[in-house]
Parts: C-alpha cells; structure tokens; sequence
C-alpha cells in the first residue's frame, strides 16, 4: 500500500537548467511498484528531502497520466533548493506525497478557461495547461496570461510559442521590463485580462503568483463580472509537513498545506492579503 506520508526514494532521470536561478528535474521512483501506483492531480506538491539537508514542498508540474515520471520545476530559494540544484541524473532524493488540494478539473470541463500567473510563480499552473490541452476536447477556449518582471524571468518560452498554435489558446505574454527583442506586451500581467473577452456564464479563472498580483487580478475579474466561485488560486506558505499538523501554513482556519494550496476566492477573501495571515 502507497503511502504518501513516508518518503520514498527516486532517481533523477533528467535535469533541465530552465533559467540561470531555475531548473527541472524529472523523477522516477526506484521502486517500480510505487511509481506504478503513484497518482497525483495537477495543483499538488511533493516533499523533495535530501538526507542531511533538509525538505521542502515543490509543485508537480507534469500531466497525472505521464505515469513513468514525474517532474518538478524548481527556483533556487534557500539551502534545500540550492542543494538540489547540484544534482545531477543519477543521483536520488527523497519523496513524500502527493499532498494537497488540486486545481478543479473535473468542474471545469466544458468551460473557457483563464490561466494567470505571475512572476516566477507559474509551474503550479503548468500542469494544468498541459491538462487541458492533452484533453483539449473537453474544454472551451483557453486563455493563458504569464507576467514577468524582466524578459530572462520568462521560462518554458518555446512551450508558450507552441501553446500559442493550438486551436481555441490563447496565449499572452508581458514584462515589466522588456529587452530590445521582446515581442509581446509591456506592462503587468493584470493589464492583460482587460482584454479579453469572456463568456462570463462558462468561464472558470486559475490563478497563480505574488499575492498582490493575484489580488488585483481577482479585482478585476469581479468587476468583468465573473463570481467569486469562478476563481480559484494557488497561494503559498512556509509548508513543513504537508499534511496540517506543525501548524506553519495556517491561513485563517485553513491550513494550505492540506486545505489547499489551491482555494477558491469565496474561501480565502477574507485573508488573502491581510497581515497576519
């Protein structure tokens, strides 16, 4: 029997170096039985450990039915991270999972869908757009919009470029900061949504990023007319033990760890961007 509570071990099969602060790593775990009956739904996150370093909770950012592998995407953060970032293929890590509540997949199917992340906070979200295109018939149109601070921060470039191609996506891009070669917006992310046109009965919004990106996103959906029950996002907390006992991510009454991460609005407006939560 699987549990997701004991860590288990995998081996890298693969390191990408997305960005100079940013990498991906594609797991496999040793135990043949166990990656065999591993499962998890976009939005949640493993506990990656390394013996001697310490654990930390990284978002799955692979489709569920990729079920030989799985991978994380991972930003250099802290002593955990910068330990991982010295692995190569080959080498193993401990995994504890998955933990969490997921995006809302199965609600919304036959719905558009808008995908909004922010900054380097997007890999929560990538594993739903990649979702939703596998299975691209069960869905309506599909809006995806990545903000940056400076264009270097824009990982996964060529998948959006691919992305861009499919029928009924569409993608947008901006940075605060753009370089000379830059070929989408300027500006903020939240920009982006006033220019879309939403059938406001069948969309669903999946958000992700800085909090107060997500909070003025939020604003403005609300005001395009979208119900707080049509937004949904990923947030983020300090997440020591992935399933609400060490009392780290509480928000509120909600842990993050185990009620989340991903909320809908109507739970969390009351502590989304308020100081001491």
């Amino acid at each position: 029997m699987f549990d997701p509570h004991l860590p288990h071990s995998a081996v890298i099969d693969r390191r990408v170096q997305e960005s100079p602060g940013i990498f991906s790593l594609r797991l496999q775990y040793v135990d043949t039985h166990v990656q065999d009956i591993f499962e998890f739904k976009p939005g949640q996150f493993n506990m990656l450990s390394l013996f001697g370093v310490g654990e930390v909770p990284i978002s799955i950012v692979s489709d569920p039915d990729d079920s030989h592998f799985f991978d994380h995407t991972i930003r250099v953060a802290g002593r955990v991270t910068e330990a991982l970032s010295r692995l190569q293929p080959g080498d193993r890590v401990g995994i504890r999972g998955p933990f969490g509540r997921g995006w809302p997949m199965a609600q919304a199917e036959g719905q558009d869908v808008v995908v909004v992340t922010g900054g380097l906070g997007c890999a929560p979200l990538v594993s739903v757009i990649r979702y939703l295109l596998r299975r691209r018939d069960r869905f309506g149109d599909i809006h995806i919009l990545q903000g940056v601070k400076n264009e270097d921060d824009l990982i996964w470039r060529r998948q959006y470029e691919l992305w861009s191609r499919e029928h009924g996506v569409n993608v947008q891009l901006a940075a605060d900061m753009p370089g000379k070669a830059w070929p989408w917006q300027q500006g903020l992310v939240t920009e982006l949504i006033n220019t879309l046109d939403l059938n406001l009965e069948k969309t669903v919004s999946m958000l992700c990023g800085p909090e107060l990106m997500m909070l003025a996103a939020i604003a403005q959906l609300r005001d395009m007319g979208l119900a707080d029950q049509q937004i949904w996002l990923s947030m983020e907390r300090n997440m020591q033990c992935g399933f609400g006992q060490c009392g780290c991510c509480q928000v509120g009454p909600k842990f993050v760890c185990k009620d989340g991460p991903v909320f809908c609005y109507s739970e969390v407006a009351d502590f989304l961007g308020a100081k001491g939560f």
